[in-house]
């Protein structure tokens, strides 16, 4: 009797090895596809870093000059203290910017119900609840700035105005959009370099001046007043002397007496074109030869001070009207 027991108590521990072992090959076997989708799960996530930070927080990181700052991803209450015509350009409309861009006769219409703020009072800008501010890397009250929102500063020209527009559109997730346009841009300005070097030779030259009251001030290929436009995308030359004097600062005071000596066969005029001015007109002036035959182009300098597209686009379409259309 105590064989057969034992016999049957030796068959039920077997059976439960058995039941066991094939309970652990079944689990083996139904967690492998589950370990296949957790990877591919990981894949999917680590392809898309941008994504998912952006879904979880709601930021983004922006790499800017001074080191990664975390921004909205999709900005609704930006204050441009600098570049807001580069915003603006873009279809996005601050709420609050500088006075500069405010008098702009470009952006009237589109910022009419917009503040005007200034670095000189952070309260003026904490007033407008901004959720990303933006501004240059000399500007005034950076730290207590960057305490009312997310704040990102650009320096000056250390970008070429197309680099600038894309790294704008980067900054609002619009970086397509604005590499569309550069590319755009320089196609269809250069084409009508071509065709003004096409009408008046490979070395017609160019000078692009300021003038404002008695001063009077000549510009190198970065200063905005179009000079991106005639001398980057158009191609067309800078008188040498011209170029050697603005070589050191970018632009280059002048007076009445020395102004013919760095005049080109075209002039371009930046001034406030409601106002008389004393250079425009004056004896000195009118036997500048450019002046003699007809070839100065005259435009706004309210609407001529920035190199966003906005302005760009309306200058590319006064210089090409005046260099092919209205100049002999």
């Amino acid at each position: 009797m105590m064989k057969k027991n034992s016999y049957w108590a030796a068959a039920l521990l077997l059976l439960f090895v058995l039941v066991l072992s094939a309970c652990g090959n079944a689990q083996t076997e139904s967690s492998a596809p589950a370990t296949e989708t957790t990877e591919t799960s990981a894949e999917a996530t680590n392809s898309e870093p941008a994504a998912a930070e952006e879904t979880a927080s709601g930021t983004v990181t922006y790499e800017s000059e001074t080191g990664p700052v975390e921004v909205p991803a999709n900005p609704s209450r930006i204050v441009a203290l600098t570049n807001a015509p580069n915003v603006l350009s873009l279809g996005v409309t601050p709420v609050g910017v500088d006075q500069w861009t405010g008098e702009n006769p470009l952006f009237t219409d589109k910022l009419k119900d917009v503040a005007v703020v200034t670095e000189e009072q952070p309260e003026t800008v904490a007033a407008q609840a901004p959720d990303l501010i933006i501004a240059g890397s000399t500007t005034k009250n950076l730290d207590q700035l960057s305490k009312i929102a997310p704040t990102v500063a650009y320096t000056w020209g250390k970008l070429n105005y197309l680099d600038q527009q894309v790294e704008i559109g980067k900054l609002l997730g619009k970086e397509a959009e604005a590499q569309a346009w550069a590319d755009d841009f320089s196609k269809r300005a250069s084409a009508v370099g071509e065709k003004i070097k096409a009408k008046y030779g490979e070395d017609v030259t160019v000078s692009v001046i300021e003038v404002d009251g008695k001063s009077a001030y000549v510009m190198g290929e970065s200063w905005a007043r179009g000079t991106e436009i005639v001398y980057q995308a158009m191609g067309l030359k800078m008188p040498e002397k011209v170029k050697e004097a603005v070589s050191t600062e970018g632009y280059y005071s002048l007076s009445l007496e020395v102004l013919p000596e760095y005049m080109g066969d075209f002039v371009l005029v930046s001034r406030k074109l409601d106002a008389s001015n004393e250079i425009v007109g004056s004896d000195i002036w009118n036997q500048i030869p450019a002046v003699k035959e007809g070839h100065v182009i005259e435009f706004e300098s309210r609407a001529s001070s920035y190199s966003d597209p906005t302005t760009l686009e309306n200058l590319l379409g006064i210089f090409e009207k005046g260099f092919l259309e209205d100049s002999k």
